[in-house]
């Protein structure tokens, strides 16, 4: 018998779009997921309600919202006054790591998610990084989750001991945004309750000109489908 015979999983979920996806397709797989969802004061809060209404719809085993202040570091847009860049171009975008970045954001989630997962036997972690369109992101390329998946299983007792392996599933980290889209599509996710935006107005519409919304924007019309969410930018 494996090590891992639970399909008992813990599945980081933002409420964007790639996480809530990555929640879909470990349900499909048949996973009890555990939706583990941070609010670090990130200048998006909406995201948090998203991650609700997600959470519920798909109708995981828990759902679990904590409260961390990365604002107290600052070093990023999200988490800090300095302004969200806008109208950039998709090289633009990969060119450098963005003021988007967030210090170790990845690093931090993923510990907070392995130590929950530890406490419940949960040896299967999901999140929804992608390294196509994120390529700046240092903290979602493929060789820092195998990293992080290696060092869950040195830094834990269940690791050492052998009671369980950990492995972080990142099922979207080599696809672009509009094989995201369809995959999301296939699984049946109602795009209407995730949320993207960066910058996202006080009536809740998004932005549509920051790096998100227009790499958002850019997969559904590739995929060909339609956005169903509010863009401040088409004054819908």
């Amino acid at each position: 018998m494996s090590l891992n015979s639970s399909k008992n999983a813990v599945v980081l979920l933002s409420g964007g779009l790639d996480s809530s996806i990555t929640l879909a397709h470990a349900l499909k797989e048949g996973y009890q997921c555990n939706a583990l969802t941070i609010n670090y004061q990130q200048r998006h809060k909406a995201e948090i309600e998203a991650a609700r209404k997600v959470a519920e719809r798909l109708g995981v085993k828990s759902h679990k919202i904590i409260d961390l202040d990365l604002r107290t570091f600052g070093g990023s847009a999200l988490t800090s006054d300095e302004a969200v860049p806008k109208n950039r171009s998709q090289a633009s975008m990969a060119g450098e790591i963005p003021i988007t970045y967030v210090p170790a954001r990845n690093t931090v989630f993923l510990a907070v998610a392995l130590a929950w997962a530890e406490s419940i036997k949960a040896f299967d972690i999901f999140l929804g990084v992608n390294a196509v369109d994120y390529s700046g992101y240092p903290d979602c390329r493929p060789d820092f989750i195998r990293a992080f998946e290696r060092l869950a299983n040195l830094g834990t007792k269940a690791g050492v001991e052998r009671t369980g392996s950990f492995k972080i599933h990142s099922p979207l980290i080599t696809l672009s945004k509009k094989e995201i889209i369809k995959m999301g599509h296939a699984l049946g996710l109602d795009f209407s309750l995730t949320h993207s935006c960066y910058d996202p107005k006080e009536n809740g519409k998004s932005c549509g000109l920051c790096d998100s919304c227009i790499l958002r924007l850019e997969g559904f019309k590739e995929a060909g489908l339609v956005d169903p969410i509010r863009y401040e930018r088409f004054g819908l």
